[in-house]
């Protein structure tokens, strides 16, 4: 569908002048990013920004979420006292619909399970001017991809996979609900100018390997926090090679290697896919100012030059890669794989093999997988393992089953999920004989965190693209090589599988009978949002209480979390998702996965009020009743993972006051600030192994809180002995502004009230 046309067309009316002045300002030639950077910002700049060091005001073109966030974005922007959204907006209810036993009865039975949810976004939506997609209707990156993206516009959303778009060429970022709200709001989005990495791609992608190879192999190369802070942007003859949803795989992913985004220059494959999914007068349009949707020349003649960081990768050389366990950065090629899973003592039996998710759940994706299901189904094979196929959107579902690939599928023994994240974000009834038994899964989505998928610490989980999971489903072993092994088929022949073959984009055009789409009333005064006073599902929200002109002083240390404590450990998604709405219960989760320092174990925090171990919402919970506030003590990379803004209201919720640690993941720290919360570093990393259990806790400092002014930390260790401790912070004055008025959305009902 054409959603935006006239939108779109004043972006690219202004594009070539905004481009020229963005030119003259800086000197020099300009990437892509910087591009698209400098034509959305808010106003006219008055001098160049220095990357990685400025804050910058933007103005974003649209605002997408998804039904777990947009709960309480939009509980947040009922208050805010605006009667419309200021820019384009959608709702996508893909995260609530949970995997149990294929498609229809699962839907079913999420339809009646959330109806008081989809009745709260669907009315919500109505009356403030927001299209709202139907569960269904497919998950909300491969529908942004279908419906709304375009080249050289600029995108934020409340999930962190958001970057998918940049597929299509547009700088889509992941944040929180409260800078949805800002963006809704008609208010400037502040963003740290983003450093920039170029990856260079020749080449061409043949045989066994896929476009999730490109960004499988980049993760190993930068690991989990090689690109925070930066758009990492992809050029070269190798880069136009690829399908417009090959790129939208490469930019989804990039999440996991901490990116702002992913960002691949115009081509005619994002014209042959814009015309594909009916918006031809975008492609159009796009093809006019084709110039100014991709890097200048001088970029490409000498990429050193004007990135911060270059990675060059040839496609001819890139095999297919497996990544994880635990960590979607380890990368281990698939010729490597046997040896290393000997090494390592990872279990080789494959369990469950999963394909699609908002990652890889294409046309292109499905076609491939199904001609090795087809290739196999000839010669004389089934599925070894468990296998489950998720289609991305309902126009990509009917589309497949009209080509017969969802038959070929089933035939081979799959089982074909509901148009939802599904067990992508632990929304899956997972069959295992024993929990605790050490099991493998292997699956094309993004993220494979310890628990991500099925809850089970037990479980290692593996990364790989849709071609590579489903040969490894025939073969039911991670120790496979389909490029040189073979298998034992129904007649103990030994068969090896034909390389895949598929289509960037369905021969005979895409369809869907009913794409789940329901636009919003014109006029919404009239439309009722009901949230129920008893109800366990949603809440109201309350401002939070604005700084006490002070220092915090006698403060308990609540956790010190040890490792990798992504916005998963810090607020689990699974079984919790049903509490997105209703900031108190779910609440109940807070940091129950992170690890303490202390014994090593999960949810088991000592209370320095009773002496006792217990879970940390509780503990928490106890020092709230009585008006103690709490530190959280982390490691590096804080937050990692989701854009999951519960992750810092929960924390702002119970009572806790200022989050600490080595590192931040960018998203994760936006969102404290954004809830009033104090998120600083150790200046010194090595003052986290100074704080002990029993420590009481002053920051002092913030009376005088500047920017680019530390703070300092004093802690009252058990033996009465003290140390001082110098915090770093990355506050702005509006920031700073947040923390005193007790949160972002506290200034903005300000400004609207006045």
């Amino acid at each position: 569908m054409l959603f935006d046309l006239d939108l779109i067309k004043k972006v690219y009316a202004q594009l070539p002048g905004k481009i020229e002045s963005a030119r003259k300002l800086t000197g020099k030639p300009l990437t892509l990013a910087e591009k698209i950077l400098y034509s959305h910002i808010f106003q006219p700049p008055q001098a160049p920004y220095q990357r990685g060091k400025d804050y910058v005001d933007f103005a974003p073109d649209r605002v997408a979420m998804q039904d777990a966030t947009a709960q309480m974005a939009l509980l947040q922007f009922m208050t805010c006292g605006r009667d419309k959204v200021a820019v384009p907006s959608t709702v996508h209810c893909d995260h609530l619909i949970q995997a149990k036993v294929g498609a229809v009865k699962d839907l079913a039975t999420a339809i009646d399970v959330n109806k008081e949810v989809y009745d709260f976004l669907a009315s919500i939506s109505n009356k403030y001017g927001i299209g709202f997609w139907k569960p269904g209707a497919g998950i909300i990156h491969q529908v942004v991809l279908e419906n709304y993206a375009f080249p050289g516009g600029m995108m934020i959303g409340t999930d962190s996979h958001t970057p998918n778009a940049g597929g299509l060429g547009m700088i889509a970022i992941g944040v929180g609900g409260a800078d949805a709200v800002d963006v809704m709001a008609g208010l400037p989005w502040e963003l740290k100018m983003p450093k920039l990495i170029g990856v260079k791609v020749t080449g061409k992608l043949n045989g066994w390997t896929s476009a999730k190879d490109v960004i499988l192999w980049v993760a190993g190369q930068l690991t989990v926090k090689g690109g925070t802070g930066a758009i990492v942007e992809y050029f070269g003859d190798g880069a136009d090679s690829l399908s417009a949803t090959g790129k939208g795989t490469i930019c989804n992913m990039g999440a996991e290697i901490g990116a702002t985004c992913s960002l691949f220059a115009y081509d005619s494959k994002m014209s042959a896919y814009l015309r594909a999914t009916d918006r031809e007068e975008v492609a159009a349009l796009a093809d006019g100012v084709r110039e100014h949707l991709r890097p200048d020349q001088e970029v490409y003649n000498d990429p050193e030059k004007f990135y911060d960081q270059v990675l060059y990768l040839d496609l001819d050389k890139l095999e297919p890669y497996l990544n994880g366990p635990f960590t979607p950065d380890l990368a281990t090629p698939i010729s490597q794989m046997k040896a290393v899973v000997e090494e390592k003592g990872w279990p080789s039996k494959l369990e469950v093999a999963l394909i699609g998710s908002c990652t890889n759940s294409s046309y292109e994706d499905m076609s491939r997988s199904a001609s090795i299901v087809k290739d196999a189904i000839n010669k004389g094979l089934k599925a070894v393992s468990e296998f489950t196929i998720t289609p991305g959107s309902e126009q990509v579902r009917y589309t497949i089953e009209r080509d017969g690939f969802i038959k070929e599928f089933e035939e081979v023994g799959g089982v074909v999920l509901a148009n939802a994240c599904g067990p992508c974000i632990g929304q899956w009834a997972r069959h295992i004989d024993d929990p605790n038994r050490k099991n493998t899964i292997l699956t094309s989505y993004n993220r494979n965190f310890a628990k991500r998928n099925d809850g089970l610490a037990s479980t290692h989980a593996f990364v790989a693209s849709p071609e590579i999971v489903t040969a490894l489903a025939m073969a039911g072993t991670i120790a496979f090589n389909p490029i040189t092994d073979t298998l034992k088929n129904d007649k103990g022949e030994d068969v090896k599988l034909a390389e895949p073959k598929g289509f960037e984009l369905p021969p005979h055009g895409f369809a869907v009978d009913d794409p789940g789409y329901q636009e919003p009333a014109k006029d919404g005064s009239g439309v009722q949002v009901v949230v129920k006073a008893d109800s366990q599902r949603l809440q109201l929200l309350s401002p939070f209480s604005e700084w006490e002109n002070s220092d915090l002083t006698g403060l308990k240390l609540l956790i010190k979390a040890k490792g990798k404590c992504t916005t998963d450990h810090i607020s689990m998604a699974g079984p919790w998702l049903k509490f997105r709405g209703h900031l108190d219960n779910i609440s109940n989760n807070m940091l129950i996965g992170a690890i303490n320092f202390f014994n090593d174990q999960t949810d088991s925090v000592k209370s320095q009020v009773s002496g006792e171990y217990g879970p940390v919402p509780a503990t928490q919970r106890q020092y709230k009743q009585l008006a103690i506030g709490t530190v959280v003590v982390g490691d590096e990379n804080y937050g990692e993972g989701s854009s999951r803004e519960h992750a810092a209201m929960e924390p702002r919720h119970l009572g806790v006051r200022a989050i600490i640690v080595k590192s931040f993941a960018r998203i994760h720290e936006t969102n404290l600030k954004k809830q009033g919360m104090l998120a600083l570093t150790f200046a010194d990393k090595a003052d986290y192994d100074k704080v002990q259990e029993d420590d009481t806790i002053d920051i002092v400092g913030l009376t005088a809180f500047a920017p680019g002014k530390p703070l300092t930390m004093i802690l009252h260790h058990r033996d009465v002995s003290t140390d001082s401790v110098t915090l770093n912070h990355t506050y702005n004055e509006s920031q700073i502004e947040w923390f005193k008025a007790g949160s972002a959305l506290n200034l903005i009902r300000r400004q609207f009230q006045n």
